[in-house]
């Protein structure tokens, strides 16, 4: 039987390609972009693509070339960003260990965020339970009886109530 192999071989295997297309070695800098830049700056910017210079390519000698980040920025955010720029390529740099990144490029834009979680159904008392059933007895249709219960307890369910 084979040993299963962890989700991170899987991912790379299936992202690799991709992520080389733009420019990067791995989905490292994606990964550990909030870690790099901070919650605040993450959450408004996403790096896009690297890209190379070409003239250190052919002496395989010399230490390769600075690379351009181009990143993905919210609106307002993006003069912030541009202040904090050298900052954030030293942040980079010392992520690496080396002296990969030169410049930041910014692009305004969307920035995809991540899915918020879904509210918790709300918990009522045997109370307030019965409160809601009792204004739904005369309710014969099952759709909207179900609908105006969820609304019922939500109503009932918010603070202050």
């Amino acid at each position: 039987m084979a040993r299963p192999k962890p989700l991170a071989d899987l991912l790379d295997a299936c992202l690799g390609p991709a992520l080389a297309a733009q420019g990067f070695a791995s989905a490292d800098v994606i990964a550990a972009w909030p870690e790099i830049v901070g919650p605040r700056l993450a959450a408004v910017s996403r790096p896009i693509r690297i890209e190379w210079s070409r003239r250190g390519l052919r002496d395989r000698d010399a230490r390769p070339q600075p690379s351009l980040l181009i990143v993905r920025v919210e609106g307002a955010f993006a003069l912030e960003v541009q202040h904090a720029a050298p900052v954030l390529i030293e942040r980079i740099n010392g992520y690496y260990g080396w002296r990969c990144v030169g410049r930041i490029v910014l692009k305004q834009g969307p920035v995809g965020r991540p899915a918020s979680a879904p509210a918790k159904p709300a918990s009522l008392g045997p109370a307030e339970r019965l409160r809601v059933a009792a204004a739904l007895h005369g309710v014969a249709e099952d759709g909207l009886r179900a609908a105006l219960d969820r609304l019922g307890t939500a109503v009932l369910a918010k603070p202050g109530r």
